[in-house]
């Protein structure tokens, strides 16, 4: 944490906590009990004096009201903050899933000055039309509708004036905040704020270049190809730029408006059955999935197939920990909690004090109640709320990686739950899980994905040796640098394969 980045975020501390005060946010604050007990009387006095009297009692939705006055990043910042639900408590998580990120546009003279400086030419020479008024107006960017020269209908994603310098200062803000915070709370550690702000800041960077996002559009179109039911729009790449993204329009009905869907004629179990199946297949298959799937960015075309749009947002697992996943999941499915607790533990999230047999016995106190039930008999906040208590209770470390997913998961949850309440996610996962698993979690692709790990530890031998032979200077030059010894290599690389092997092989294995 530089200096100077502490210091800036020291004088806008006052703002912030006033903001955060009139809101109510701070009475909440003060019964968070991993803060210290000094801290949590300043915030229970501060809301004593601050609190505004039309402040909301609920605690989601005090945090949304103060992040929407502080601005666009505390905005970005908050549904980002979603994810978290072991941090700020699983209602909270559902809040804050929902803050609403729209601004008011900026002038239509502006986005079309945009348009021109971007392509290079009058905007009459790259446009047929282009509709002043925007569809959209968001934090980061608003959409306008537009038809190419060649008839072809599309939306106009511009990003806001100034808003990179903006979103930079407000996330060097949270680096400092995160790091006040684990100083000050030695407990929130275990959350790994700074890890978190560190994704967050990743996140950003690609929403504040749209040739990152058109890149992802790119991808997912190429991994969904194939599949029936869902359907990626194709993106202009040659007149898109880092600050302009020229894509496909699509009409069509949103995924949530459920009387519309039904109205049109449209199948709604069918239409949650392709949601989940695409789902699982972005997740588990190629462990590249949308982490922004709130209802808005899935529309229903006329002849049934699901349209996801706005890729700013995408997750990444990789093969490791989906196949972690894809066992969860199956165990969970055979209620097998010996096994599921013995997975946590074999991939480090238990520490060695923890007994398994404890943590197998809490699992299904949670999980035995909700199995095999309909998705509108079971309470989602509930369940995690469970999960994560006995999260806290075992001293669970929190992966980072799957926070996105996390979050991912609750809205198409939520997606489903307004589809089909009456669907069975569990018995729709299943099959889905037993194939993936049947066809990638079997020895022939454990191998080569073992292959795949050596040989890239391979290529990068010749580096640490050498790195490891001048960290021990010879007696009689000290100061120079020994002569390699390239018969090391041969038994080195042999070694070290065969290490791999067995590892990869133990570890996946046993």
């Amino acid at each position: 944490m530089r200096p100077v980045s502490l210091l800036l975020a020291l004088l806008r501390l006052p703002s912030i906590a006033w903001h955060l005060g009139r809101a109510g946010v701070l009475g909440h604050l003060a019964a968070v009990t991993l803060l210290p007990a000094w801290l949590r009387q300043l915030c229970h006095i501060l809301d004593k004096i601050i609190r505004s009297g039309s402040a909301t009692a609920d605690a989601g939705g005090a945090l949304a009201n103060a992040l929407m006055r502080l601005g666009p990043g505390f905005i970005k910042f908050g549904q980002a903050l979603s994810t978290r639900a072991d941090l700020i408590g699983p209602d909270m998580g559902r809040a804050l899933a929902q803050l609403q990120d729209r601004l008011p546009p900026f002038p239509a003279a502006v986005a079309r000055r945009l348009v021109a400086s971007q392509s290079g030419k009058p905007l009459e020479d790259s446009f047929a039309s282009f509709d002043d008024a925007a569809v959209a107006a968001a934090s980061i960017a608003q959409v306008h509708r537009a038809t190419l020269c060649d008839g072809r209908k599309v939306a106009v994603k511009l990003l806001r004036p100034g808003i990179e310098r903006r979103m930079r200062a407000d996330t060097d803000l949270f680096d400092s905040l995160a790091h006040i915070l684990e100083w000050l709370a030695p407990g929130l550690r275990r959350l790994k704020l700074v890890e978190a702000v560190a994704q967050f800041r990743e996140i950003s960077d690609t929403e504040l270049d749209f040739r990152l996002e058109a890149a992802a559009g790119g991808r997912l179109k190429d991994n969904l190809a194939d599949d029936t039911g869902i359907y990626v729009p194709w993106i202009d790449l040659e007149h898109s730029t880092s600050r302009m993204l020229i894509i496909e329009w699509i009409d069509g009905i949103r995924i949530d408006d459920v009387a519309g869907l039904r109205a049109a004629g449209h199948d709604v179990a069918k239409v949650t059955e392709i949601a989940a199946s695409s789902f699982f297949n972005q997740v588990f298959r190629d462990g590249y999935f949308h982490a922004d799937m709130h209802p808005g960015n899935i529309f229903i075309r006329d002849d049934g197939v699901l349209v996801p749009i706005d890729f700013g947002i995408m997750g990444y697992l990789e093969f490791s920990e989906r196949l972690f996943l894809a066992r969860l999941l199956s165990a969970m499915l055979e209620r097998d909690y010996d096994e599921v607790a013995q997975l946590h533990k074999n991939a480090g999230m238990l520490k060695d004090s923890i007994s398994v047999h404890q943590f197998s016995q809490a699992i299904r106190a949670v999980a035995d109640p909700v199995m095999g039930k309909a998705l509108g008999d079971v309470s989602l906040a509930t369940v995690l709320g469970q999960i994560l208590q006995i999260s806290t209770r075992f001293e669970i470390e929190i992966q980072p990686e799957f926070n996105l997913l996390q979050k991912t998961m609750m809205m198409a949850e939520g997606v489903a739950r307004q589809l089909n309440p009456q669907a069975d996610m569990w018995q729709l996962a299943k099959p889905l899980a037993q194939d993936w698993m049947a066809q990638e979690a079997n020895l022939s692709k454990q191998a080569g994905q073992a292959i795949k790990t050596i040989l890239a530890l391979s290529a990068r031998l010749p580096a640490i040796f050498d790195a490891l032979e001048q960290m021990q200077p010879s007696p009689s030059r000290p100061s120079s640098r020994p002569n390699p010894r390239p018969s090391r290599w041969p038994l080195g690389l042999a070694i070290l394969a065969l290490g791999l092997a067995i590892l990869s092989f133990f570890t996946h294995f046993h």
